[in-house]
């Protein structure tokens, strides 16, 4: 089990105020279901990053970076015990959403993953894990940061840890909350505080500063 506590500075702030939150046209952009996602599933909305203009958070400050790299989306967070968060500035109910998150530097000691039902930034949902191989399903309101159903976070053997990639989804359908792992359910847990809203990306720190998760795929689908 591992304590977290959320910080939101005022860097973490300006990208509530800053966001472009540019809504992209239905299928100006992003990847189809046949670029690395389930064929099978309806896609609501896709991005590859490989275009800088899709929509998505662009800020790069000493404390950090929310901002496209080398055809990725990066998030990088310079300071401890803190946690950043870009959105694309959508708007959806019942999700299924994925993505391909890559430690590509700092500690292990980490959490990054994917947000959904975001409504500003002191109200939203995201589904985490840890390089070092720790998971939780997390709900911010008013600010406050709580784990669904778990004192701290989790260990489980689905991470793969160290500087590696791992593909992790969340499912936000009703009030259930569900995090898959690398094809592995690992946990779920239900809550009803918030039915709709963004989705999202999420990177973190504990004591060390330095995380920095690269994403790929990023796919949101109908459940």
């Amino acid at each position: 089990m591992r304590e977290r506590a959320l910080a939101k500075l005022a860097f973490v702030g300006a990208l509530g105020v800053l966001a472009l939150a540019c809504s992209l046209l239905p299928g100006s952009s992003g990847p189809g279901a046949g670029s690395g996602g389930d064929p099978s599933a309806e896609v609501l909305f896709a991005d590859d990053f490989s275009d800088p203009n899709s929509g998505w958070d662009r800020i790069q400050a000493d404390e950090g970076i929310t901002d496209y790299a080398d055809g990725r989306y990066r998030i990088f967070v310079n300071q401890p015990q803190h946690d950043y968060w870009a959105n694309p500035g959508r708007s959806f109910e019942d999700v299924r959403v994925e993505v391909d998150a890559t430690k590509a530097g700092g500690p292990d000691d980490n959490d990054f993953g994917l947000i959904c039902r975001y409504q500003d930034t002191e109200n939203f949902y995201a589904f985490l894990i840890s390089s070092d191989g720790y998971f939780g399903v997390m709900k911010v309101a008013q600010g406050s940061s709580e784990m669904l159903g778990t004192d701290g976070l989790q260990s489980t053997d689905a991470i793969r840890q160290g500087a590696t990639t791992n593909h992790i989804r969340g499912d936000c359908v009703g009030s259930q909350l569900t995090l898959y792992v690398n094809g592995e359910k690992v946990y779920s847990a239900t809550d009803s505080a918030f039915s709709s809203g963004d989705v999202g990306l999420l990177a973190g720190t504990y004591d060390i500063s330095g995380t920095d998760i690269h994403f790929d795929n990023f796919f949101v689908y109908k459940p």
